[in-house]
């Protein structure tokens, strides 16, 4: 009688918790929408940005202001790992003659579009400087924001972060 009474208590405190748990499952995407786990970006797009990043990089790697200023939107704000705050266009442009990178690696690219005129960019790179330099390498994780202005792509922020 008393194992009874046991598994009736024990059946009227589990009911309502597993009512619950099932409110809680997810239910299946309609078809056709896209999973909330997957938020990547159509390969067209993940491409241009690869090459755009790329672009940028290179830029920086041979000091081209030009180069890399076409990439940049004139509203284009940088915060880098170096903890020196925030750079506008024309400050990291005039920095340029002052950078060290001898070699990057860019990997872990991953593109969100935020709607059909902005995207985020994330990705590691991972950079070189001349055997001298107090610093032989550094590997940072970079957010961007990308908006199409006039039909252009170009680099809004910029954000870095140091790993180890």
């Amino acid at each position: 009688m008393m194992r009874i009474r046991v598994l009736v208590a024990s059946a009227i405190f589990l009911l309502p918790w597993a009512a619950l748990g099932r409110q809680a499952t997810p239910s299946k995407p309609p078809a056709g929408s896209a999973s909330p786990s997957k938020s990547s970006a159509p390969a067209e797009l993940t491409n241009l940005f690869d090459a755009k990043i790329h672009a940028e990089w290179d830029a920086i790697k041979k000091r081209d202001k030009k180069a890399l200023g076409e990439l940049l939107d004139d509203d284009y704000i940088a915060v880098e790992a170096d903890r020196e705050g925030e750079r506008y266009k024309w400050k990291v442009l005039s920095e340029l003659d002052r950078t060290s990178v001898a070699d990057y690696t860019l990997s872990f690219l991953k593109v969100t579009p935020l709607g059909p005129d902005a995207a985020f960019v994330r990705y590691e790179v991972f950079m070189r400087f001349p055997p001298k330099s107090t610093q032989p390498f550094l590997k940072v994780l970079i957010g961007e924001v990308w908006v199409r202005r006039g039909g252009q792509w170009k680099a809004l922020h910029y954000q870095e972060t140091p790993v180890k």
